[in-house]
């Protein structure tokens, strides 16, 4: 991970030093737009710390820069106010927010997910239980059908189970 600070200040190389050292990331700085957009095309980085000067003065510059940051975190600092400490501290606060962020996308998606499966699964188990409830079904067929009930029943349990064995494992851990 690396981050990217735009901004023409003087001493914007050694306020960039201070940050990779107090975050133990790379730092690259760009004095302005042609530079930092010539950066942004040769690699990603993990934040995008415009200077609000810039913003300010030029709005076109900043959408430009943002445009093509792709997945970086956007900060604005006014570098002419705000000192290393502080810049290390929003990047970090970003940081957290992205991690939190991704976690609870990850636990929506595999929520929704597991939602679709049960249902599915459900669907199976009615329809198989349908099938075989009717008039007429040769026997091959109803063996059939008991197995694909079978192994959807045997689905439907996997996906309870792991709830089960991650409250087991803590009650084990904690023994």
């Amino acid at each position: 991970m690396s981050v990217l600070m735009v901004t023409g200040i003087e001493g914007a190389r050694n306020c960039g030093a201070a940050v990779s050292t107090q975050l133990g990331m790379a730092v690259e700085v760009a004095e302005n737009r042609r530079a930092a957009l010539a950066i942004l095309k040769r690699r990603e980085f993990f934040a995008v710390v415009l200077d609000e000067t810039l913003t300010e003065c030029d709005p076109a510059a900043a959408e430009a820069i943002l445009a093509q940051a792709g997945l970086a975190i956007p900060l604005q600092i006014n570098f002419a106010l705000s000192g290393s400490a502080r810049l290390v501290r929003e990047i970090k606060a970003a940081l957290y927010r992205r991690q939190r962020e991704q976690a609870l996308a990850s636990r929506a998606a595999a929520s929704a997910m597991e939602t679709e499966l049960k249902s599915t699964i459900a669907g199976l188990l009615l329809q198989s239980e349908l099938a075989l409830n009717g008039i007429g079904v040769p026997a091959p067929v109803a063996d059939r059908l008991r197995i694909v009930a079978g192994l959807a029943g045997t689905l439907r349990q996997q996906l309870q189970a792991p709830l089960n064995v991650s409250i087991e494992a803590r009650g084990h851990t904690a023994a």
